[in-house]
């Protein structure tokens, strides 16, 4: 493994699951993996939509389907939907439909300024790079292609039960790892996989 790749990973061991920013800067490599809901939020929230779109977004409930078919229905109102493809729509659905409403918050002035890294929930690509990494490479999971039953099932064994997510970010992950799992492995960084195995 080269030292970039040695340094993220012991990075991603030792921090915190907040301190999300420093762990960016030097997480490059990991940037093949899929962006999470929260990383899609703020770049579709950057592009300056007007505060009742935003607002709208951080008080609504409503399932996965529902924010679908919502986000299809407001690309023209919300420009920074319309460079989403259809597997980065399922993505930031599936997450608003786990984490909003936001009670408490509110559309900040510009939208563009706002720190959502700070203001919203890790997602399931965060719960992925922070957790997985504990025991196994992170090629080990985002190459597989699974059911959610069967990342739930893995989850849950007695080698995977000590992890500390509570069962809605299991189920989040779980989601995440269902629409953004079964990367090839030619799209993985060769230093990333060496050590790689399946469950």
């Amino acid at each position: 493994m080269k030292p970039t790749a040695r340094a993220a990973a012991a990075l991603a061991l030792a921090l915190p699951l907040f301190a999300l920013p420093l762990f960016a800067l030097a997480a490059d490599v990991f940037d093949f993996i899929p962006d999470g809901g929260r990383t899609l939020f703020a770049r579709v929230f950057g592009s300056r939509p007007a505060d009742a779109e935003l607002n709208a977004v951080l008080s609504g409930k409503k399932s996965r389907d529902e924010w679908v078919a919502y986000l299809r229905g407001h690309d023209k109102a919300i420009a920074g939907l319309q460079k989403l493809d259809e597997q980065q729509v399922r993505t930031l659905a599936d997450y608003l439909a786990a984490n909003m409403p936001q009670s408490g918050l509110k559309a900040p002035s510009p939208p563009s300024q706002a720190n959502w890294a700070k203001a919203l929930p890790p997602d399931g690509r965060d719960f992925a790079l922070n957790y997985c990494q504990g025991c196994h490479i992170i090629t080990v999971v985002i190459t597989q292609k699974r059911t959610k039953e069967a990342w739930l099932g893995t989850m849950g064994k007695p080698s995977h039960v000590q992890i500390k997510l509570k069962p809605d970010q299991r189920e989040a992950l779980a989601n995440y790892l269902v629409i953004n799992g079964g990367i090839p492995i030619d799209d993985v960084p060769e230093e990333l996989r060496a050590g790689g195995a399946t469950y």
